[in-house]
Order: C-alpha cells, then sequence, then structure tokens
C-alpha cells in the first residue's frame, strides 16, 4: 500500500485547522488506513464508526507497548505507568484506585465548588476589557477543580499548565528549551510533592494513593507518578477544550446560540452535540497489534500501531444523520468522544457536569459574546490528541 497516498494532506496545517473533508474522503475509500503519523511512525487510522467502535474494544490492540517491545517509546516511561497505557489486569487495578474520586455521589458533591469557581471567574471577566475565554475561563475552572481534587498548591497551577502543554503537543514551546527539561521539572516536582505529603498526609487524592503505594503491592512509585500525571493532564485537558469548543461552536452557530440562551433545559443536550461535532479528543491513544490479525478487511502485523480518530468516527453518516449539521435539538447521542470500552474516560462525567455548568453560566452573564477576530484567524493547537483552539478572543461591545 502507498502509505503516502494522502501524505501531503493528514496531519497538514490545513488539515489542523478543519480535518473533517478529509475524514470523509478516507471514510468513503478505506475507514481503516494505513499512513504516516507526524512523529514519523507508520500504522492504521481509524476514521469509520464501526471500526472505531470494534478496535477501541478489540483486546488484541493492546495498550502496553513495553509488552512488544520492552522499555519506552520515549525515556519518559514514568509516565506511562497508568490506566490509559496498561493492560488487565493492571489496568483494573489502577483504573480502580482512581475510581474512587470518580464516584457519581463525589461527583455530585462537587457541583457547588464547581459553580463558586465558575461564578469567581466570570465576577474577574466582568472587570476585562478584553476577554479571552481560554486564558481567562476554559482553563482556570478545570485546573482548579483537579489541582483541589489532588491537593496541588494553589501557586502552582500554572506551573501545570506549561508541563500539561509540553506532554500533549510534544513540545516545549519555548525556544531553547527541550520537551525533556520541562519533564524533568514535572518529575523532580511531583518527587518533592510526594515526599512532603508523606510526611503530613492530607484529606485528599495523592494522600489516599501515596497510602495505597506504601500498603504494598497495589501501587508502585512509577505507578504512582503515572497515574498522578495522567489525573492532572486528563483532568484538565480535555474539559478545557470540552468548555472552548463548546462555546466556540455557538458561536459559529448563533441561532443554536440563541436556542440555548431561551432553552437553557437544552444544555445537555448542548454539551452532547458538541462533543460529537468537535470532540475535544482528537484521537485515541495509541494501541499495537498483540498478534497478526484480520480486522475490517486489512491485514494487520503484530507490533503494528492503531491509532482511532474520534472526531472522525462522530461525523460518520452511516451513524449520524446530518453529521456535519450542528444542532442542539439532537437527542441522546452516541459519539465517541471519551472512547468506550474499558477505556472510556474515568473523568467523563466530571468533565459533563464542568462543562454544563461553565457554558450556562457563561451565556447567562455574557449573552452577547462574539469573536474578536475573524474565525480564520483562530490558531488551532498542535499534537495528535487534543482538539482545541489557543485563544478564543471575544468582546461584547459593537465594534
Amino acid at each position: 500500500m502507498d502509505v503516502n497516498k494522502y501524505g501531503q494532506q493528514l496531519f497538514s496545517e490545513g488539515f489542523v485547522k478543519d480535518p473533517y473533508p478529509y475524514y470523509s474522503q478516507l471514510r468513503v475509500g478505506e475507514p481503516v488506513y494505513k499512513t504516516r503519523f507526524p512523529d514519523g511512525q507508520q500504522g492504521w487510522l481509524i476514521t469509520g464508526y464501526t471500526e472505531a467502535v470494534e478496535a477501541l474494544k478489540e483486546p488484541r490492540f493492546i495498550k502496553d507497548f513495553s509488552k512488544l517491545y520492552g522499555g519506552s517509546m520515549d525515556g519518559m516511561s514514568v509516565f506511562t505507568q497508568n490506566m490509559l497505557f496498561s493492560d488487565p489486569p493492571d489496568h483494573r487495578r489502577l483504573r480502580g484506585l482512581a475510581q474512587k474520586a470518580f464516584t457519581p455521589r463525589v461527583i455530585e458533591g462537587m457541583k457547588e465548588r464547581i459553580e463558586e469557581i465558575t461564578d469567581q471567574l466570570l465576577n474577574d471577566m466582568k472587570q476585562k476589557e478584553e476577554i479571552n475565554l481560554i486564558d481567562d475561563f476554559a482553563f482556570p475552572l478545570p485546573i482548579i477543580v483537579i489541582c483541589e481534587i489532588l491537593g496541588v498548591p494553589s501557586e502552582d497551577r500554572d506551573k501545570f499548565r506549561i508541563w500539561s502543554n509540553s506532554l500533549i503537543e510534544g513540545s516545549s514551546g519555548e525556544p531553547g528549551v527541550s520537551i525533556y527539561q520541562h519533564m524533568n521539572d514535572f518529575i523532580r516536582y511531583l518527587g518533592e510533592w510526594f515526599s512532603e505529603t508523606r510526611r503530613e498526609p492530607k484529606n485528599d487524592l495523592i494522600s489516599k494513593l501515596i497510602a495505597a503505594e506504601e500498603a504494598g503491592d497495589r501501587l508502585t512509585e512509577k505507578e504512582l507518578y503515572g497515574l498522578v500525571t495522567l489525573l492532572i493532564i486528563a483532568g484538565h485537558e480535555t474539559t478545557v477544550n470540552l468548555i472552548g469548543n463548546s462555546f466556540l461552536n455557538l458561536l459559529k452557530h448563533p441561532e443554536q446560540k440563541e436556542l440555548l440562551r431561551r432553552n437553557p433545559e437544552l444544555i445537555d443536550q448542548a454539551i452532547e452535540e458538541s462533543l460529537r461535532f468537535d470532540g475535544p479528543v482528537e484521537f485515541s491513544t495509541s494501541r499495537w497489534a498483540s498478534e497478526n490479525l484480520q480486522f475490517a478487511g486489512k491485514e494487520i502485523r503484530r507490533g503494528e500501531l492503531v491509532v482511532v480518530a474520534l472526531n472522525a468516527a462522530n461525523r460518520d453518516p452511516d451513524k449520524f444523520q446530518d453529521p456535519n449539521v450542528f444542532d442542539i435539538s439532537q437527542e441522546k447521542s452516541p459519539h465517541l468522544a471519551f472512547g468506550t470500552g474499558i477505556h472510556h474516560c474515568l473523568g467523563a462525567p466530571l468533565a459533563r457536569l464542568e462543562g454544563k455548568i461553565a457554558i450556562s453560566k457563561l451565556l447567562e452573564r455574557f449573552p452577547n459574546l462574539r469573536l474578536r477576530i475573524p474565525e480564520s484567524e483562530l490558531e488551532w493547537r498542535p499534537g495528535m490528541i487534543v482538539r482545541g483552539v489557543k485563544e478564543i478572543p471575544v468582546t461584547e461591545k459593537n465594534e
């Protein structure tokens, strides 16, 4: 197969801005397509909905790279010893530890605090001449929430944004600074934080995870690092882009924004439709074939990389009627924005709750917001995981 058939199009600047025409082309021609990814790896990109569900549930597509090749892909194995990069039975054990922080009862008990944080951020926004919805609202809300869950000191939250961006985007974002320098800073911080928590445990999730580590065989030191990294990054990155993309979709579709403003009870459907239409996670994390197998008519060889384009599956016309139309009146959606199977996003209920509160209150307090720049000038974040813009400059003024 010519692995470069779409090489000049896939993952280009035009693709990053609007990948959906490319996805449509692939779904029709080859919903399971062999290509070369931006990091140089060859692998399979899955864009069809049916094929995506099968791939996400296929036990022969494994997450633990070391089972095939040993070691880690990038020399940063300390960040990958968590449930996202593990297979049963380790996955079940690690997910069970983190699950305690995301039970329905715990999530419901956080509603009032999330509303307080949201109201304070909106109060602060009222005092500003110019508003950037990402920096002023979509980022601080989920990072405050996850840091409070974990016990991160408030003065250190901005550091986690820098480190998180490095891991997600594969770059430090700073000239002359390598991603490994940021990762070393992150590891050093975590080590000092864990030591302090061991000396003085509190009633937060980190203290509970450390207690589990010290109890024996339930959580190793590397797993502690990996799980905390996952919770910090996944615990806010998804929600930043959920909030940002959701409101951006409303700004781009003013008739839907007005419909929601007049019918606030549609907020659940609005969030689900935004998750489907332009979800916060572009691609699944990597899987590898644990053996030679036939999948959707393709011969996939042992050790080959498999990636699911979640947002492509969510626009599949074989599953969704008028998939390229943003319509918040749609009923319950079977979208894959949070994945499916055993790796379905653990924090999805928290992300949904934060998204609903954020968009509802934002629309109530700032009903006339509009983009301050042309839509074409919005800059989308690079990388192979998240989908979201770097900034959303808005104003209420008529200029």
